[in-house]
């Protein structure tokens, strides 16, 4: 006699391979009936006035008008600095190796950055200046430095 020429893993085989098709069927069923609540219209989202994502769409008569021209993109511009006054301070520090130091405002106490290049002549620590400020990279920067 001879033997079944189906072993026990042909079966497991064949039962799993029956048991993905039924499943597959089954997920088929399900998104067919499920396919007439779903749609378009249950994909969408709206936010409201406060920024609440809602399923609501917003009221039309609570929309506010809008003048585009008074939207400002970007960096407000800079209103002009003061004129250039001359102001007076002190040499708080002076490296002349390096070509930089810090001068110490008279009236405000401010410290202002000063470069070999704004110097008219040449000063030292202590020294008692005359100087005019503008806007560099990193703040305001002491140019026309002058001895008093």
């Amino acid at each position: 006699m001879a033997g079944s020429q189906e072993t026990f893993n042909k079966k497991d085989k064949e039962k799993k391979r029956l048991k993905k098709r039924l499943d597959k069927q089954q997920k088929l069923a399900d998104r067919k009936a499920n396919s007439q609540r779903g749609g378009l219209e249950n994909m969408i989202a709206y936010v409201d006035e406060n920024g609440n994502i809602t399923d609501t769409p917003p009221n039309p008569s609570n929309r506010k008008k809008i003048d585009a021209q008074s939207i400002e993109i970007g960096v407000p511009k800079r209103e002009k600095e003061e004129a250039t006054s001359i102001r007076k301070g002190r040499v708080d520090f002076f490296d002349s190796s390096k070509g930089f130091g810090f001068i110490k405002d008279i009236d405000t106490q401010e410290r202002y950055f000063v470069h070999v290049n704004g110097l008219t002549e040449e000063i030292k620590e202590s020294d008692m200046v005359t100087f005019e400020i503008e806007r560099g990279l990193k703040g305001m920067n002491a140019v026309g430095v002058k001895k008093m």
